[in-house]
């Protein structure tokens, strides 16, 4: 896998750098017109450009201190690394020397002025990649019809696709074969290459002990059938003591192989990209998901590009790409839309964004992990409110911190609403790329280029401190072990107060906290059988138990944790219930390489948590189902059974339609609820259960102390570990290198495929600019309320046999069994229209119910959404959705845009928006319209079955307010929730997609 980063600059090794532009695979006219701009004069800013050392004069960088230094170390550490792009990107066109000295004042334009950003690169991972790829083939299309040349179509940024989001686990719970042959077959072959990984100092043999599987004889060289052993692909397990390959779990093997004869279609259009396409790797499955991916393979802190250094930087397709951000980069999450127009050479805008800096003072307690210090943060900052502002971390508190610790921090930053969680480089981050891999060479040169700029702190030196919009303090030491739920993010529980919680849940009304049960129906127990033995279920009883691979599976703290605790477990006697559906889905073959070289695996299979595979499976509703009679059990008793993950998403319905009550917890939590069978458990006065010889077992027997699991972390997270896998990565797999792909220069479309569609959004394109019409007796699709989150727009999961995808692909020819995900589909534009709107937790005020149905108010039927939006168009009726508060929030998703566009919604009415929603709404071409305040649907005295027009001005700008009226006379002000002149234009332009592509022309 080539990773050259292709971005233009400025500066070579040329003696008269100024005159030189380095152009590399410019293939747009959009870049061919810049580089003729940068090559007719001098860089803005030229005087800024230093060598990095006098030792080492052919190394450059732009020294952005020297623009006006006092200014300069008052601003953010992030907003030092946007002005630096600013800087080394002006190119008098899309970035103007006025953007940067915008950026430079930040303490009195922050939330005032837009600013244009150029990341370095791209990242995608295949849910929503494959929609961007798709557009780009469509594009192709549609360039060549109106007379362009297809082959400009190409990303010009480079971009990263890793596929990771079309795993389901169809294996779990299966036996570790204790054989030297993990592989399957019959063992011949080539010996694998050994990993150069050096073992801890003293080790003694390990004896057969429970960490090797190969059944060493403590010997090194040979296995004792004298067979050679086969490594799983990606997946470099090796005894600690020997360095032997040991057996992984045949689970991850089988469920691979099923994930791609199940994708395969999606695989080979992945596989024609990444030939036909400049600047595009794709990274194949089974190699990690894309949070962890991004952060162990692509990430560089700092470029070295033709001598030139700049600071990293990424936006990603997944709102969790801020894990980087605990490594110094700085990087977040964007719509697919806004990334195809980066790929093509268009900056990012943003409004210049308050820093709000949060202050970590004090130190964890023993008990308290990585993954609490997460949720208490996530609570904290929501409570205070930054949606669409910018965090950073500073204070001697941070220095306490691991990279693992940070990054796991920065992963849940779109869960209490900011853009960036930024943790500025420093001794410690230096430390980690030491024990991945860095050669000193390059760590000293990262370390001196950023302290030249200014962008490396010591956290313990206050008068580092930069200049906030705002600063919250955190106490460490005032943290407890939490657990958030049971239905959103933000709402924690202290794990000694779960039970008492959970019962009040139980008797509140149902909202956010609550399920409502009949006090005389709280006590109720269902019997149920399972593989013919006998077991109970009731209110809190545990069925899901999933530590999964997002946030916390890059942190090996906390995996350790789940290890040990597992561990001591299985001495001490205890066991989870069969009928819990477990699952282990590590982020990356690191995470197993490390938890099969402390020995640990094992004891967790012996729980039942297999390594599954690598990719989101759980966290995206790509669950097995539960056995049948575990449902019936539920479904009977009407019980509020309980789902626990290490996760970072837990809305209702999320996990699987008959788990109510969702929570999050870190990865020994979630083995040790799996082991209590129950979430209704005080853990300092129950046991978690009690051993074949009557001893009760508590929590606390069993939690492995932070010394435990800092000793196994420092002996088995070696550089080495990287290095085995990163070499995997880009070799690929077997499968993937023997897949076949097309080359032609046009996508071949093939008009039977359920997979892969040309999309409509091209349909009516034309060279000439449309202004957009005022949209006239329109009809509400949807009357929402408050906190309608992605998930409830955009199609995700398993696709429902009774749903419009269902009926679409039936009559395909295709069975329920090969329907697959809404995920693995979202090449079908078809399929994702239908599963638009199609969740079954939707609150439509019309319905009066959850459920995915609406009324067509001519008709007063009850409809599928998709049905009844389908008659709307046959009709010739635009379409509105009325909404209340925070509309859109949740994960980024593409099609919580694209797919109300197809629906034919022209705009919508909310009282406010989640700012990432609001822009891909914009990308799409929908108005985005907020109630005035003190305004919405009910003070308005609006039922939503009236007939809405909205005047929309011929002139717009940020903030216009727009007329509209209803059939029934009322008339009232909203406001066009345009930020920037920008997405006016992509407005205007009828969508981002439609602008680029007339730039084709």
């Amino acid at each position: 896998m080539l990773l050259v980063h292709h971005w233009p600059t400025y500066l070579d090794k040329h003696e008269n750098p100024l005159k030189h532009y380095l152009n590399v695979i410019l293939t747009s006219p959009i870049q061919e017109a810049q580089s003729m701009a940068k090559d007719s004069a001098e860089h803005p800013f030229h005087y800024l450009i230093e060598p990095l050392t006098a030792d080492c004069p052919d190394k450059k960088y732009f020294n952005v201190f020297k623009l006006n230094g006092p200014r300069y170390v008052g601003l953010p550490y992030s907003i030092r690394v946007l002005l630096e792009a600013a800087v080394r990107n002006c190119d008098g066109l899309h970035i103007k020397k006025e953007d940067a000295l915008t950026i430079l004042d930040w303490k009195n334009q922050q939330n005032q002025a837009d600013v244009p950003f150029w990341p370095a690169r791209v990242l995608l991972q295949d849910f929503t990649g494959i929609p961007a790829v798709v557009d780009f083939a469509a594009m192709r299309e549609a360039v060549k019809k109106l007379g362009g040349d297809p082959s400009k179509v190409n990303p010009v940024c480079p971009t990263d696709l890793i596929v990771d989001h079309s795993l389901q686990f169809d294996f779990s719970k299966s036996a570790i074969q204790n054989a030297p042959n993990p592989g399957g077959g019959d063992g011949s072959g080539a010996s694998p290459r050994m990993s150069t990984a050096k073992l801890p100092p003293k080790a003694s043999p390990c004896q057969r002990s429970s960490g090797c599987l190969s059944q060493c004889s403590g010997e090194t060289g040979s296995s004792p059938s004298g067979k050679r052993s086969t490594e799983i692909e990606n997946t470099p397990l090796l005894c600690p003591f020997h360095l032997q390959p040991v057996a992984g779990p045949e689970t991850l093997l089988k469920n691979q192989e099923i994930e791609f004869n199940r994708n395969k279609e999606r695989l080979q259009f992945f596989k024609w990209a990444s030939k036909v396409f400049q600047n595009v790797t794709v990274v194949p499955p089974g190699s990690g998901v894309v949070h962890q991916v991004n952060l162990e393979y692509l990430s560089r802190v700092v470029f070295d590009l033709r001598d030139v250094l700049f600071p990293d930087s990424v936006v990603g397709t997944d709102s969790h790409t801020t894990m980087v951000n605990g490594l110094g980069i700085l990087g977040w999450g964007v719509g697919g839309i806004e990334s195809e127009a980066v790929m093509l050479g268009q900056p990012v805008t943003l409004t210049l964004p308050e820093v709000v800096g949060c202050k970590l003072v004090g130190a964890t307690s023993t008990l308290a992990t990585s993954i609490d210090v997460v949720l208490s943060i996530t609570k904290h900052l929501r409570q205070v409110g930054v949606s669409g502002k910018f965090v950073e971390f500073f204070g001697p508190g941070v220095s306490q911190l691991s990279v693992a610790d940070r990054t796991t921090i920065a992963n849940m930053c779109p869960e209490y609403g900011a853009t960036v969680s930024f943790f500025p480089v420093d001794d410690v981050t230096l430390q980690h790329l030491r024990q991945t891999g860095y050669g000193e060479a390059k760590i000293e040169a990262v370390e001196t280029y950023l302290k030249a700029v200014k962008l490396f702190r010591n956290y313990q030196n206050p008068l580092e401190d930069p200049e906030y919009s705002q600063v919250i303090e955190l106490n460490l030491s005032a943290i407890v072990p939490y657990v958030s739920g049971p239905k959103r993010p933000q709402d924690r529980v202290v794990v000694n107060d779960m039970k008492k919680d959970f019962q009040n849940s139980l008797n509140e009304k149902v909202g956010f906290k609550g399920f409502q049960i009949l006090p005389a129906k709280q006590k109720e127990i269902v019997a149920i059988e399972f593989e013919g033995k006998d077991y109970k279920l009731a209110h809190g009883s545990v069925v899901i138990a999933a530590v999964i691979s997002c946030t916390n599976n890059c942190n090996p703290s906390v995996m350790l944790a789940a290890g040990l605790l597992a561990k001591k477990a299985t001495e001490a006697g205890l066991s989870v219930k069969p009928y819990i559906k477990t699952s282990l889905s590590p982020g990356s073959g690191m995470v197993t390489y490390y938890l099969n070289a402390s020995g640990v695996l094992p004891y967790l299979h012996r729980l039942g948590y297999d390594v599954i595979g690598y990719g989101c499976a759980t966290c995206v509703g790509n669950t097995a189902p539960l056995p049948e009679s575990v449902v019936a059990g539920i479904q009977k008793g009407d019980l509020v059974a309980c789902g626990v993950l290490s996760g970072n998403k837990n809305f209702e319905g999320r996990l699987c339609d008959c788990v109510r009550a969702n929570y999050l917890a870190s990865p020994p939590l979630v083995v040790a609820y799996a082991i209590a069978g129950t979430v209704n458990i005080d853990f300092e006065k129950e046991p978690l259960g009690v051993n074949s010889n009557g001893r009760e077992i508590y929590l606390h027997d069993i939690w492995p102390s932070r010394e435990e699991i800092q000793q196994v972390e420092e002996q088995q997270v070696i550089p080495s570990m990287f290095k085995e896998l990163r070499e995997k990565v880009e070799k690929g797999n077997n499968r993937w290198n023997a897949l076949e792909a097309p080359e032609s220069l046009l996508y071949p479309w093939d008009s039977k495929s359920t997979y892969i569609r040309c999309p409509s959004f091209f349909d009516k394109f034309t060279k000439e600019l449309n202004c957009p019409q005022s949209i006239e007796n329109a009809y509400v699709l949807l009357h929402l309320g408050d906190s309608v989150t992605t998930d409830h727009i955009s199609p995700a999961g398993s696709i429902a046999r009774n749903s419009a995808a269902a009926r679409y692909l039936t009559c395909k020819g295709l069975t329920p069994r090969e329907f697959n995900s809404y995920g693995a589909r979202r090449g079908n534009d078809a399929v994702m229209t239908r599963g638009t709107f199609a969740s079954i937790k939707l609150l439509n005020k019309f319905i009066g119910k959850t459920a995915p149905k609406t009324i067509h108010i001519p008709s007063g039927q009850t409809l599928d959404v998709f049905d009844a939006a389908e008659r709307y168009q046959r009709e010739g009726f635009p379409l509105i959705i009325l909404a209340g508060k925070r509309y859109g929030l949740g994960s980024s998703r593409d099609w919580a845009a694209k797919g109300p566009y197809l629906l034919g919604v022209k705009a919508i009415l909310a009282e406010s928006y989640e700012k990432m929603h609001k822009n891909h709404l914009v990308g799409m071409g929908i108005i985005p319209l907020q109630f005035l305040p003190e305004e919405n649907v009910d003070k308005l005295g609006l039922t939503g079955k009236e007939r809405y027009t909205i005047t929309i001005p011929k002139e717009l700008c940020p903030g216009t307010t727009v007329n509209v009226t209803t059939n029934t006379g009322k008339t009232f002000k909203v406001v066009a929730k345009f930020d920037n002149e920008m997405e006016i234009t992509f407005y205007k332009q009828g969508g981002i997609l439609n602008y680029v592509a007339r730039k084709m022309l």
